[in-house]
């Protein structure tokens, strides 16, 4: 991650069944901050065709990935924290939705195709078939070094996520001091006291 900064809004990224939704949940409830779905903001042609096993194109995730964007803006502009899901698969679709701004930082739930692939196939309720995986794969670009990338180890449970993504944070928030700006995060466990 970048240092200086502490940012305010999160993006949760990563391949379809890398465990994004229930680790955003849960990270915007620890952060007491808003969530929103990225799924959630498809229109329902984008819907219909993954269901159906047809990946999208970069002209379908066009509209979708403005909307997330505006809403990024948004909490960047008030200096709101807040937590988006997306898969944020391509370096364009990130600088898409972040505006390349510091306070932007894309949480990759990084996993291997074995893993994330048994974790699919046991998953119920979701248009995301487990045959798009390697699609998902082929399409996603590595975060390169001039991102502002948290990388995490999707394999871990969720409580691990946490810890390791709260670390960060509070250790960005420490160099970067309470100066005019910076976004105070607040994410330390019920009954822990702070580093």
């Amino acid at each position: 991650m970048k240092k200086g900064r502490v940012p305010c809004v999160l993006v949760v990224m990563g391949v379809s069944g890398c465990g994004k939704s229930t680790f955003a949940r849960m990270l915007s409830e620890r952060l007491e901050c808003p969530l929103v779905e990225g799924d959630d903001l498809h229109p329902a042609a984008n819907i219909a065709k993954m269901a159906s096993g047809t990946p999208l194109t970069d002209a379908d995730r066009q509209p979708w990935l403005e909307q997330i964007g505006r809403q990024v803006a948004q909490w960047v502009d008030a200096r709101q924290k807040g937590v988006v899901t997306c898969s944020s698969l391509k370096h364009a679709y990130r600088t898409a939705i972040s505006a390349r701004h510091e306070l932007v930082c894309f949480v990759y739930l990084k996993g291997s195709r074995e893993g994330i692939g048994a974790r699919l196939r046991e998953r119920t309720g979701h248009f995301m078939p487990a045959s798009m995986l390697d699609s998902q794969f082929a399409t996603l670009e590595e975060p390169r070094d001039d991102e502002v990338v948290l990388e995490l180890d999707a394999s871990a449970t969720c409580e691990e996520l946490l810890d390791a993504a709260c670390a960060a944070l509070r250790a960005l928030e420490k160099e970067a001091g309470a100066g005019e700006g910076t976004v105070v995060v607040d994410c330390v466990p019920a009954g822990r006291a702070p580093d």
